[in-house]
């Protein structure tokens, strides 16, 4: 059910001319917009349902009270997805919105209606600088297939344990007619178990054991068929980022899920470093000069991270000349850890912006 918010109109007077801002407060069904001058008087707010007719007539609105370049958004990476891709091919900056101020939210109250208009407060007043991910090409395909091979792999753990946890549990014969099997020949030997009425125990268990490794079965074959996929794409865009010593698909995929398709909009290696959680954090305080561990940042990418180094530790010459010297310095293994992921994060940026960069994107389309 749409839930009005407060329906401010525009005055009849209203210049079309003047420049406004637009910010939304996205949920599943429903989309709150409020329109603010560039003076910070608010123009109006209305609800529009999240449809492709709701985008178009939540877009129309808001052009019709001036000219619309920005707009602050709540949820790009998840409710708001949808709206931020389409006004992105509208020609407008989509900025994106964090969670609101809990002092401001005490002051004021809470609505949506509320929460649109200090979304576009916060790009009026510039408190939000950080420009969405457009989730509109290569990366955004990465991340859904990242996100059903994890379910698939974590489904087929699952599936694994009942199907061990039944099997300690069975009848003994049954038990030792599978003893000794490797877990392949295990699952594939469950699968063709045969199909008996459920008179006794060991029938039940039969067929458990039987439903449950064809389960595994075909999950296995899902996980790899997004795997290749997966494969297939990141070669495609990113083949030299698969080149770098320690990155596999699953590192790299991590790592480009965190840039995003439009990874320019960070402005530095620094800034990407930050975004994975890895740039140390100033803690100074008078005559005290430190950096503490920062504990914010992408943690999929900070494990990801941590993967290729600690790949890099075993395998790599040159990584362990660094940490050999290191450790005579008389650094621990965890700082020589941190340190490498920030030297990761540095060597991959540039390889990420060029194999993302918007002129690499228009010749593979050609």
């Amino acid at each position: 059910m749409i839930r009005p918010a407060d329906d401010h109109t525009v005055p009849a007077d209203a210049d079309v001319d003047e420049e406004i801002v637009l910010g939304v407060d996205t949920h599943n069904d429903v989309h709150v917009a409020a329109v603010i001058t560039v003076m910070g008087v608010l123009i109006g707010t209305q609800a529009f349902p999240a449809t492709a007719d709701g985008y178009a007539a939540l877009l129309d609105w808001a052009r019709g009270h001036g000219q619309l370049r920005r707009a602050g958004v709540e949820g790009t990476s998840s409710h708001g997805t949808a709206l931020n891709r389409f006004l992105r091919r509208h020609d407008m900056q989509i900025l994106e919105i964090n969670r609101p101020d809990r002092a401001r939210r005490r002051r004021r109250g809470k609505s949506d209606a509320i929460d649109a208009e200090n979304a576009a407060r916060a790009v009026l007043s510039q408190e939000a600088t950080a420009i969405a991910k457009t989730g509109d090409g290569a990366v955004e395909m990465i991340r859904m297939l990242k996100v059903a091979k994890g379910s698939a792999v974590k489904a087929r753990t699952q599936a694994i344990n009942q199907l061990r946890a039944i099997l300690m549990r069975a009848d003994p014969t049954l038990r030792d007619a599978l003893a000794g099997l490797g877990p392949t020949t295990l699952i594939r030997t469950c699968a063709d178990l045969p199909e008996d009425e459920h008179r006794t125990i060991d029938d039940a268990a039969r067929t458990v054991l039987r439903m449950l490794a064809r389960r595994i079965l075909t999950l296995t074959e899902e996980a790899r068929a997004h795997e290749r996929a997966l494969v297939a794409i990141i070669t495609e865009r990113a083949p030299r980022l698969l080149q770098r010593h320690g990155i596999g698909p699953d590192t790299a995929a991590a790592l480009l899920i965190t840039a995003g398709d439009n990874p320019d909009r960070l402005g530095s290696e620094a800034a990407f470093a930050a975004l994975c959680g890895v740039n140390p954090i100033e803690a100074s305080s008078g005559k005290t000069v430190r950096h503490r561990l920062n504990r914010g940042g992408d943690r999929r990418s900070n494990s990801a991270l941590y993967t290729i180094v600690v790949t890099r530790l075993g395998r790599d010459a040159r990584t362990r000349v660094y940490a050999e010297r290191r450790t005579t310095e008389g650094k621990s293994k965890k700082e020589i850890i941190r340190c490498l992921k920030r030297y990761v994060a540095r060597e991959v940026f540039p390889i990420i912006i060029e194999a993302l960069s918007p002129a690499d994107t228009s010749s593979a389309a050609a």
